[in-house]
């Protein structure tokens, strides 16, 4: 059996139609994204602790109700599409983050380690609460580069995929990316609080 790639075509119409409020064309456009959702999932998740209660299909259902909850959507494409669901994936798993540390009272975060593609420098794993804080204040700083950091971190698009959904050029979205991780590493350091 072969496997095509979801085209883009069918899904940015269905995007139109979404836009527009018609909820059969939410509905529609489910099926056709689900395993890449997923795979973005399962990135997400990747090294977490072996008992975490989120798993790959939950955290896809969540982030699909979370989304299809907001009505109309103003989705410009499928990448874009994409970058709000990697969005709501981080939403979920840092909530799920701090209801844990709460139910540990004040206990550590999840670690969550990184793939090398989207590693963070000299960093195996990390602290998602931890990563949550610093990217609150990179928004503060540089809302775009917080932006591709979500897209390429929690989504795992591409630099040219992040580019487009942020609208700038492959070559300065491989730096804002790289000036980012920079940050980061250091933010996570120093703790920086929000």
């Amino acid at each position: 059996m072969v496997v095509r790639p979801v085209s883009s075509y069918p899904v940015t119409e269905l995007l139109a139609r979404w836009r527009e409020g018609d909820s059969a064309a939410r509905d529609s456009l489910m099926p056709m994204v689900y395993e890449e959702l997923r795979r973005i999932a399962r990135k997400s998740l990747a090294g977490q602790r072996g008992n975490h209660t989120l798993q790959p299909t939950a955290l896809v259902h969540e982030a699909y109700l979370r989304m299809a909850g907001r009505g109309a959507m103003r989705l410009q494409d499928r990448s874009h599409f994409f970058a709000l669901a990697s969005l709501m994936m981080r939403q979920i798993l840092v909530d799920h983050a701090r209801a844990r540390a709460a139910a540990k009272r004040g206990g550590g975060g999840i670690l969550l380690v990184l793939e090398d593609a989207a590693a963070l420098p000299q960093t195996a794993s990390l602290d998602l609460l931890a990563l949550d804080r610093a990217l609150t204040r990179l928004a503060t700083l540089d809302a775009r580069q917080c932006q591709i950091v979500e897209l390429r971190f929690f989504g795992g698009l591409s630099i040219q995929e992040a580019a487009h959904v942020v609208n700038i050029s492959p070559a300065t979205a491989k730096r804002e990316w790289a000036t980012a991780r920079i940050w980061l590493h250091h933010a996570m350091i120093e703790g920086v609080e929000t």
